[in-house]
């Protein structure tokens, strides 16, 4: 017997991962040693200041119940306080909801606010999640492409000829980007705040990124410190990244009242909040966020520092990144993105993203993630060395 998917799940573009997870398999059959510069989780432990946290929590019988639907108040407050310091944004508490990893909140934003046939932007390149989210929800995924001639930056201009053409319900950014690390300008963020207001659409704001900058001159800010932001706008956290917290599932969105209860409304009926233990610990690593978070960021400041010298090295061309832990760098000679990756692991074991992969406006790019050590970096670059050979 043999079972058909629905058809909001065969209509989903194709996974290409899959092919080169395939192609992986080969390679380590042959005997071929992987090394990844694939994958965007971070290799360093969780502070063990919060994992202490995290073993006192679990043993407190009241967090063994199940979390309140908008998540603790002890961990929302947290978020609140830690948003006023870190944004100079005040939020209310009631404002903010905690999620089980900003993905969840993400994936499930356009369930709540997107009926059938109704239009949703979305970046491109840009992460997988985006698009596919409103496709299951039954709306038409619209893609705003992001051109290196203008840094992977919206353009005014282009964000408002979609609002008349597509009259699309809301529009999804998501700066420090990921896959190429750019920062989004306040004043291209003004220009976006003011077209949304004047045309009525919803902006939804993922900041997973924000914490992982290198410059404190040029740290990336909250679209909510946008004026008249909190009018159109919801913004995605995530501890994820921030705090080495991949596989705790713990983030928290923000912002306008209706948007975040319309949200909330939507998860009370197919979930609960967060592990309250985790957001325990999870409210403690927001209070110490601003000593927790340097160390992390040094340590990703000097791998890039070296990345940066060996791509200049092989004459690579890369967005110097002010953020995020990922290199976007151009696809050298005239392969396919695709096949650039394909062949890389087959040759040499070394895994990167090709640009494909983050929609069709980031083909002839790859993205390497800094996900490892320095000693791997070196091995990845002399592998990457020996294929341009």
């Amino acid at each position: 017997m043999s079972f058909r998917v629905a058809d909001r799940v065969a209509q989903l573009p194709p996974y290409i991962f899959s092919e080169i997870n395939v192609i992986k398999a080969q390679a380590k059959a042959r005997g071929v040693e992987l090394l990844s510069l694939g994958i965007g989780d971070p290799d360093l432990p969780t502070p063990s200041v919060i994992v202490e946290k995290m073993v006192a929590a679990v043993k407190k019988p009241t967090n063994h119940a199940y979390s309140p639907y908008e998540g603790s108040e002890l961990f929302r407050d947290a978020a609140r306080h830690w948003f006023q310091r870190r944004f100079g944004v005040a939020l209310e508490t009631k404002n903010i909801i905690a999620l089980i990893g900003s993905k969840e909140g993400i994936a499930h934003f356009p369930m709540a606010f997107i009926n059938a046939g109704e239009g949703a932007v979305y970046p491109s390149p840009g992460y997988p999640v985006f698009e596919t989210s409103i496709t299951l929800a039954g709306g038409r995924a619209i893609p705003l492409p992001l051109k290196a001639e203008h840094g992977f930056v919206p353009q005014a201009k282009q964000v408002e000829q979609i609002f008349l053409s597509q009259r699309p319900k809301y529009m999804l950014l998501n700066f420090p980007s990921n896959p190429t690390s750019v920062v989004c300008p306040r004043e291209t963020l003004e220009e976006i705040v003011y077209l949304a207001k004047r045309h009525s659409v919803i902006l939804a704001y993922d900041n997973a990124y924000s914490e992982i900058y290198f410059d404190e001159k040029r740290r990336p800010i909250s679209l909510l410190e946008i004026p008249g932001a909190e009018d159109v706008a919801i913004e995605f956290h995530s501890l994820s990244k921030t705090f080495n917290m991949t596989g705790w599932r713990v983030g928290f969105a923000a912002g306008n009242p209706d948007l975040v209860a319309g949200l909330l409304k939507y998860k009370t009926n197919i979930d609960s909040g967060p592990f309250l233990a985790a957001q325990e610990a999870g409210a403690f690593a927001l209070d110490q966020a601003e000593v927790i978070t340097p160390p992390i960021r040094a340590v990703y400041a000097e791998r890039l520092a070296y990345a940066k010298k060996a791509l200049g090295k092989l004459r690579i061309e890369y967005l110097d990144p002010s953020a995020t832990f990922y290199v976007w760098a151009k696809v050298p000679g005239n392969r396919s993105s695709m096949d650039f990756a394909i062949k890389l692991i087959e040759a040499e074991g070394l895994v990167v993203t090709p640009g494909i992969g983050f929609g069709k406006d980031g083909e002839g790019f790859f993205r390497l993630a800094l996900t490892t050590d320095l000693a791997n970096l070196k091995i990845a670059f002399d592998k990457l060395t020996r294929f341009l050979k």
